[in-house]
């Protein structure tokens, strides 16, 4: 079975680590908002750094987060900020918690208009790479045109997850929606 490159070549230490993450999520459609507000706080926070040092504090994550329940993390007080920012689980960056926090309220807001974090994304389908950046400057925080391109990548808005000859690659085509086949 052939695989992305940048699989293939890896350690086997860090094979194992990156092998789940490559097989069962990245590029495949995500439905429910938490796991999207989720995956959208784990590329903010990888901004700067290796997705590897993602991966290996996601349950960290997990758990100072709340689950990247939208709802709770939109009530966060200054006292959460203060134990995030204390947290060694996760990346104790003050403008990154901030964003993570503030993206929530965000959500919530899109959530009144369009139902669903996930119904906006829909709604804005499809755009270019650059007009995504542009409209995720405008609607939340910490959203660089890296950390755009990934996660829209990383959940199927955005081609380039996997080369076309990745043996996952025609499963993610398969999980789409038939809206997001032209995309």
């Amino acid at each position: 079975m052939s695989y992305c490159s940048a699989i293939e070549t890896m350690t086997a230490d860090r094979k194992a680590l990156h092998q789940a993450y490559h097989d069962h999520h990245y590029g495949f459609p995500i439905h429910d908002d938490n796991e999207l507000f989720a995956r959208l706080v784990l590329e903010i926070n990888q901004a700067g750094l290796s997705w590897e040092t993602i991966l290996r504090k996601e349950a960290g994550f997990r758990q100072a987060y709340d689950n990247f329940v939208i709802e709770t993390v939109a009530a966060y007080t200054d006292a959460d900020r203060a134990r995030l920012l204390a947290d060694p689980g996760i990346i104790r960056n003050r403008l990154k918690i901030n964003a993570a926090i503030e993206n929530a309220k965000t959500i919530l807001t899109l959530r009144e208009t369009y139902g669903s974090f996930g119904k906006w994304l829909e709604f804005h389908h499809p755009k270019t790479k650059d007009q995504w950046v542009r409209l995720f400057k405008k609607t939340f925080r910490f959203t660089g045109g890296e950390i755009v391109n990934e996660f829209l990548m990383s959940i199927g808005y955005l081609p380039g997850a996997h080369a076309d000859t990745c043996a996952i690659y025609a499963k993610v085509l398969e999980s789409r929606p038939l809206w997001a086949q032209a995309g």
